[in-house]
């Protein structure tokens, strides 16, 4: 008797169920899952103008399956500018070339905001012409800013006057018209680290004796005006798909803007997660809640041991003074999204490193597959390689029924 293997093409069951997988709604933005591609700064806007190019179109097309995509921080001015090779949003050279990305991206049936950027005293004047950062006092942030020639120290920045400040604000709002313009679906206020908005949160770094600083207060007001400005350009527009908005919104409160927070960030001597620095963004997050804010873009503090996984009771203790959705940021993997979510904690998790080397992502964390890893030599290295050359995963198939004698193979993933 003659014994035969069959060959069938199946892979271990789907698991739809996911609550990563379920729709979500945050703000006027309609979400087809919760899986949110998180802005990661990939220096590949190698031009004078600072322009997004066609790779750019490609690699947020590729992963244009995210529930929503938030771009890499992009410059709201050339007075924002503190890393190479990153986009801004300020010129309408640049406004046609997002253009074409958000095109791209729509096509493939994807949500993209834009993250409006500002490095304020964490920039370098080798950015800058020759001329001092500013920020909130004249008080060096013991950063690094990365230039073209590499890594150098920040310097003592000059304070800004309220004039500059006023500036900066109708700045971040024209950005924000722009990228209404150019087909983005709303905009993310890049709040986090050691950069500009941060930097007026910090008494470390706001040593101001005016209506910026002199107390928590005063230093939000910053942020604050921030939102209020770049909502503007949202307000009366109705939403893309036509539904009614959360919580019975018909879509036209302009709620099309999110807020990225890091109270647990910690860097050299100026940030330092303790009592007293989440003691001020407590109240900071109760009060984003009577804000035109679509969502809060959490980060959270980093895994306590290489490979650990995130804290959910840091996540929790924000989630209880906010009352709009919450995205939750760093360490997540697919079982910790999906669990984070069940718990109510977060409505939605955004991957950094994950969408780097997985451009389907969603697909992967759809049929249970591995996930493959990326290569931090070439995270800024400006060319295609490492930014839109990684495969999606490939099919293999899976024997069954083996001939007698013959070494059965089980079904394997090739990243």
């Amino acid at each position: 008797m003659t014994t035969t293997t069959t060959t069938t093409t199946t892979t271990p069951p789907a698991t739809l169920d996911q609550p990563l997988l379920r729709p979500a709604r945050l703000g006027d933005l309609s979400l087809p899952n919760r899986v949110v591609m998180a802005p990661t700064t990939r220096a590949r806007a190698a031009n004078a103008g600072l322009l997004p190019t066609e790779m750019h179109a490609a690699y947020y097309g590729q992963r244009a399956a995210a529930g929503l995509i938030i771009t890499e921080g992009t410059w709201v001015s050339e007075r924002a500018i503190g890393f190479s090779a990153v986009p801004g949003v300020y010129s309408e050279a640049q406004v046609a070339a997002w253009r074409r990305v958000t095109d791209v991206v729509h096509a493939l049936g994807g949500r993209i905001v834009l993250q409006l950027w500002h490095t304020g005293a964490a920039s370098h004047p080798d950015h800058l012409g020759g001329a001092l950062p500013a920020g909130p006092s004249a008080v060096n942030p013991h950063e690094r800013s990365y230039t073209p020639s590499g890594f150098k120290s920040t310097v003592t920045p000059r304070e800004m006057t309220t004039a500059d400040i006023g500036t900066t604000i109708g700045e971040y709002g024209a950005a924000a018209a722009n990228a209404r313009r150019a087909g983005f679906d709303g905009v993310e206020v890049h709040a986090l680290g050691p950069f500009l908005i941060p930097q007026f949160l910090n008494p470390r770094l706001n040593r101001r004796s005016d209506g910026y600083g002199a107390g928590r207060a005063g230093r939000r007001r910053l942020l604050f005006e921030i939102i209020d400005a770049v909502a503007a350009p949202w307000s009366g527009r109705d939403g893309r798909d036509g539904r009614d908005g959360r919580d019975g919104r018909d879509g036209r409160d302009g709620r099309r803007v999110g807020v990225r927070l890091s109270p647990y960030w910690t860097t050299g001597d100026r940030f330092t997660a303790d009592e007293a620095t989440l003691a001020d963004y407590d109240e900071l997050v109760a009060e984003l809640s009577a804000r035109p804010v679509a969502y809060l873009h959490l980060r959270g503090p980093a895994p306590a041991t290489p490979g650990g996984g995130p804290d959910f009771d840091a996540f929790a203790r924000y989630r209880r003074l906010f009352d709009g959705p919450l995205i939750a940021n760093l360490g997540f993997g697919r079982e910790s999204g999906n669990a984070v979510i069940e718990s109510g904690t977060a409505d939605a998790v955004s991957f950094a490193t994950h969408f780097i080397a997985n451009p389907d992502l969603v697909t992967r964390f759809a049929l249970g597959r591995e996930l493959a890893a990326g290569d931090p030599g070439t995270y800024y290295t400006g060319g295609a390689e490492g930014y839109v050359d990684y495969p999606v995963s490939a099919w293999r198939a899976e024997r069954t029924e083996p001939a007698v004698g013959a070494r059965e193979e089980g079904d394997r993933v090739s990243p």
